[in-house]
């Protein structure tokens, strides 16, 4: 069965980054448990607006929650709200739970969930519904010009 790739898997590749792509069930809890994997070293792709046209991505782990101050912090601006769902693939070119922080419609500053640095790798989106990848963190911020912080509810320790 010929899989086909999507923007985010033919970007990684263009820059030699190595991936391991990996399928699973929609919830992350249930994607965790299906691929043998704790939680944290799932992350979501959450996009956030400053309401003056600037747009933020974040990845947290799935199991934690965006911390909208910090968040904001982090990207330099006073308030940020998430996007609205209907306005995610005319902006990024993904959809609701196939948004991956690499290979969007245009390079957006992008923020790392500090928890990150615990993993060797961590897995993302892979730019579909039901895809992930596996990549290193490192690999993540240099492939999208990403900053790591702490940007979840809960401290990490």
């Amino acid at each position: 069965m010929k899989q086909t790739k999507t923007n985010a898997m033919r970007m990684l590749e263009r820059q030699n980054i190595h991936y391991e792509l990996r399928e699973f069930p929609l919830d992350g809890q249930k994607a965790a448990d299906h691929l043998g994997l704790p939680p944290s070293m799932i992350f979501k792709t959450l996009v956030t607006t400053d309401m003056a046209g600037g747009y933020f991505v974040f990845c947290v782990p799935t199991s934690e929650e965006l911390d909208l101050k910090k968040a904001a912090k982090a990207a330099g601006v006073k308030r940020i709200e998430m996007l609205k769902q209907k306005d995610l693939l005319p902006l990024t070119g993904y959809v609701h739970g196939g948004c991956s922080p690499v290979g969007m419609k245009k390079l957006f500053p992008t923020v790392l969930d500090c928890s990150a640095q615990q993993w060797d790798t961590i897995v993302v989106s892979a730019g579909h519904v039901g895809m992930l990848m596996e990549v290193a963190p490192d690999d993540l911020i240099g492939v999208v010009n990403a900053k790591m912080e702490q940007i979840t509810k809960r401290e990490h320790g």
